[in-house]
């Protein structure tokens, strides 16, 4: 699931197999970018913001940045010269990167682009970044707040808010906090409290790309209600429940996270 913390490693990925390497070749197959050739460029940085990824390349003065994000189904994976690429099926490759030492092929990529490094001012709308250093959960509970009618479920998803949550820790966090997903923000307690939980949630992953949110790295027991539909509750045994939410599917808890009125816990 490439939330916040999918896309910090795989930054790392790319930073290690070819940060500081230069390109001999460059492969787009996206409209847009199908004739640019990047060959002779440096690779100087690998940075995540939120889902975003953000490879930053150099020549002479020259500083330009190669966004994707991966959405739902996108990836990228590192290979060594001569290895075949396996990861998916050569249909979904929209970019590679070729160079001495590696080859990093992005596949199935969203909203790919390439522009000067000055212009990553286009992603200031974004909400504090979980992983990143402008995390500031006052902040973030404060962008949330501002929108008092909204879902809280809506809410953490909005990566104007916070950056990096997505439908598996939105779901974990609205559980360990009780919350049933359709309250307006303007009922929800504590939301800097929410928030905090959210970005511990995603930082605990760093490094690994097992998701859990309950200790647990054994198949089947990394989450508590996402994924687990009809599954009984960790805690309470109740049948955990999933619906749609916007564009979105939630899952739930209907006794640890009642619904006003309903008479849960």
């Amino acid at each position: 699931m490439p939330e916040g913390d999918t896309v910090y490693n795989t930054a790392r990925v790319l930073e290690r197999a070819i940060v500081g390497e230069v390109l001999t070749k460059s492969d787009f197959r996206v409209p847009q970018l199908a004739t640019t050739d990047l060959s002779g460029w440096t690779v100087a940085e690998s940075a995540s913001r939120g889902k975003h990824l953000l490879l930053r390349l150099q020549n002479g003065d020259k500083k330009y940045t190669l966004h994707s994000h991966l959405r739902m189904d996108g990836a990228w994976r590192a290979y060594r010269p001569g290895e075949r690429w396996t990861a998916r099926p050569a249909h979904l490759i929209r970019v590679a990167l070729h160079t001495r030492k590696a080859v990093a092929v992005g596949y199935h990529l969203h909203e790919v682009a390439l522009y000067p490094t000055a212009d990553e001012s286009q992603l200031d709308h974004l909400g504090p970044d979980l992983l990143g250093a402008d995390w500031d959960a006052d902040e973030a509970a404060r962008r949330i707040a501002a929108q008092p009618d909204l879902t809280i479920a809506e809410a953490l998803l909005d990566q104007r808010n916070l950056a990096g949550v997505g439908n598996l820790y939105k779901a974990e966090t609205l559980f360990l906090r009780g919350v049933w997903p359709w309250r307006p923000v303007r009922d929800v307690d504590d939301l800097t409290g929410m928030v905090t939980l959210a970005q511990k949630l995603v930082a605990n992953n760093k490094g690994r790309w097992t998701q859990t949110t309950t200790g647990s790295l054994r198949r089947g027991e990394t989450s508590y209600v996402y994924g687990r539909k009809a599954q009984p509750c960790r805690r309470c045994g109740t049948a955990i429940r999933k619906a749609e939410l916007g564009e979105r599917v939630t899952y739930w808890c209907p006794y640890c996270q009642p619904e006003p009125g309903s008479g849960g816990a």
